[in-house]
């Protein structure tokens, strides 16, 4: 072996142990690989900086603009309250649960379909009485098993394919990975709904520790006509939000005190919640709900280009010991006062009575260009954005969902490749109104698409001096293997990857040796390249090899060990059956 290969061997081995036993970011790591092999000459600028101009990545990146317009309209919102309805029992919001997640993801990043799931999720296990413990994680797989089901639903399948389409020149269909993801997510589905509850812990939500934070009073106000207009409190999913509770209504001038679940909404009721300051942004995320405060509707902002932001008043504040009435705050700063907090509690009283004092925590609605502007402004201690506090414009939303239908059918017809339909409907996005030029600009990942790209310097030295050629060697030492088996063995080292390394690098690095092995058997090398696409999104074990696994972490307030119990029969289930079917749909 020259010395070229045992090079990208020994960075191969550092890349895996720099990414598993520190903290470095992993694009920076894979960086540091690319740079490496192309200074040493293992490499040229060509092969080195090849994953940047692939389809596949390219493709990912324009997803994320789509992606982003169906959340900044709220569609997937819309869907979820549409289908998820009010099941009675645990397995029967497991069931609800599964088809819509898994049909979404097959179309849309994983990572933006869980997120927004989350929210309705905890919603379901308040109204239902048991932890979020025994429904995020199953969300979370559910959106893994959907993704496998198209090209399009995972990254991993389009960064195969990519490397499909420019090493041997063949393209895969929207729909052809369905023959193996759709029964994988049936099984999946099915385990989880039979099995996994048995498996899942029972720990409460993390509504439990919100008494330790600041604590705000919002207000908002029942639109008419509108979507919540006879529903009840726990029809309208209000009973128990995440990160606050409903107090009391005004209707009308009357105060509704201690409001049960039962109490049936109409149009104009103000309603009084009480919570954290991300109670603010679970409430702009429900249709049907204005904020009650009527200057909200006075600033000159669009409602695409708002946040909710929190300061801290200074010494230096102008308006101290001043009511918020006579402080005219929203024409100095462009921003409406939603709350106030001293103390970490709220401050009762009428909003525009309450007099400023120096410490006062604010709660403001103000445009994204707000806190760059005032960070350093001694008017404000600290100024902090809310993540992901734009409220939706569910105005937008079938025109968003439109645009996907007009991208799939597009690409499944074979009228445009999976590219060209993803850059018209990103385009349609961004035209159509659905997300600004700015929005889309940031919804792209950029370090997922660095570490992606990175990684095919990696695989292009394992190909290109041999190193690929011995480890399949090496897999194929161990006497004669059938393809099936050793169809079973790329699987497994590539699920033993994923769950160590990102699953976008676990693919890359695998498929120049799944090339090699099946090239050494003198068989057809697509069932090999299908097996590393699932067994790169098979992660289940840990809450590393995929992130919408870390995303149910915290709000499930899960352990290690809870993904090891449930994940290991499931990893195990869903590769037995990918193995099984995958030589049945592409022969070897």
């Amino acid at each position: 072996m020259e010395w070229q290969a045992v090079l990208t061997l020994f960075t191969l081995t550092g890349v895996l142990a720099t990414l598993v036993l520190t903290r470095a970011s992993a694009d920076l790591v894979l960086m540091s690989a690319l740079a490496l092999l192309l200074l040493t000459g293992v490499l040229g600028p060509a092969e080195a900086l090849s994953g940047f101009s692939n389809p596949g990545v390219i493709t990912i990146a324009t997803l994320y603009v789509v992606a982003a317009g169906l959340k900044e309209t709220g569609a997937v919102q819309w869907i979820a309250r549409l289908l998820l309805g009010h099941p009675k029992t645990p397995r029967g919001a497991q069931l609800r649960m599964i088809a819509p997640t898994g049909v979404l993801s097959g179309f849309m990043n994983n990572t933006a379909v869980v997120a927004m799931f989350i929210p309705a999720i905890q919603d379901w296990a308040q109204r239902l009485g048991i932890p979020a413990s025994k429904l995020l994680l199953p969300l979370s797989y559910t959106a893994i098993l959907g993704g496998t089901c198209t090209l399009i639903g995972t990254s991993t399948n389009l960064v195969v394919d990519g490397m499909l389409q420019s090493r041997l020149g063949i393209h895969l269909g929207l729909f052809e990975l369905a023959w193996v993801g759709v029964p994988l997510l049936l099984v999946g589905g099915a385990f989880l709904v039979l099995v996994g509850h048995r498996l899942l812990p029972d720990r409460g939500s993390l509504t439990e520790e919100l008494d330790q934070v600041r604590e705000y009073g919002v207000e908002v106000e029942v639109t008419s006509p509108g979507p919540l207009v006879g529903k009840t409190i726990a029809e309208a999913g209000l009973r128990a939000l995440t990160y606050g509770y409903l107090t009391e209504i005004d209707r009308g001038g009357r105060l509704l005190t201690a409001v049960g679940p039962d109490r049936t909404l109409q149009g104009g009721d103000k309603l009084y919640f009480v919570g954290a300051p991300e109670c603010a942004s679970e409430l702009r995320r429900i249709h049907g709900l204005k904020p009650a405060n009527g200057n909200v509707h006075k600033l000159a902002i669009q409602n695409n280009q708002r946040c909710l932001v929190e300061v801290v008043l200074g010494p230096e504040f102008t308006a101290l010991n001043k009511t918020i009435r006579d402080s005219r705050f929203r024409t100095r700063f462009n921003a409406v006062i939603l709350s106030v907090s001293r103390e970490g509690k709220r401050v009762p009283g009428k909003l525009g009575d309450i007099t400023f004092r120096m410490g006062d925590t604010l709660l403001l609605e103000a445009s994204h260009q707000f806190e760059e502007q005032y960070r350093f402004r001694r008017d404000f201690l600290l100024v902090s954005a809310l993540n992901d506090s734009t409220p939706p414009d569910f105005h937008k939303a079938p025109r968003a969902l439109g645009i996907l239908a007009v991208m799939v059918l597009l690409s499944a017809s074979g009228l445009l490749s999976i590219l060209e339909a993803a850059f018209l409907a990103a385009g349609g996005m961004i035209v159509s109104g659905c997300l600004t030029a700015s929005r889309a600009r940031r919804s792209v990942d950029l370090p997922v698409l660095v570490v992606i790209a990175a990684s095919f310097a990696l695989g292009n030295a394992m190909t290109q001096t041999g190193a690929a050629q011995w480890v399949a060697g090496g897999l194929l030492g161990f006497g004669p293997l059938t393809p099936w088996l050793a169809l079973a063995m790329v699987y497994a080292l590539t699920a033993l990857f994923t769950e160590m390394i990102t699953n976008n690098a676990a693919a890359v690095l695998m498929f120049p040796i799944a090339l090699a092995v099946s090239e050494q058997l003198g068989v057809n090398f697509i069932p090999f390249a299908v097996a590393v696409m699932f067994a790169a999104s098979a992660s289940f074990i840990t809450p590393l090899g995929y992130q919408t696994n870390l995303m149910v972490y915290g709000p499930g307030r899960y352990r290690f060990t809870d993904y090891v119990r449930i994940g290991v029969p499931l990893s195990v289930l869903v590769g037995s059956v990918a193995v099984g079917l995958i030589p049945v749909v592409w022969g070897f």
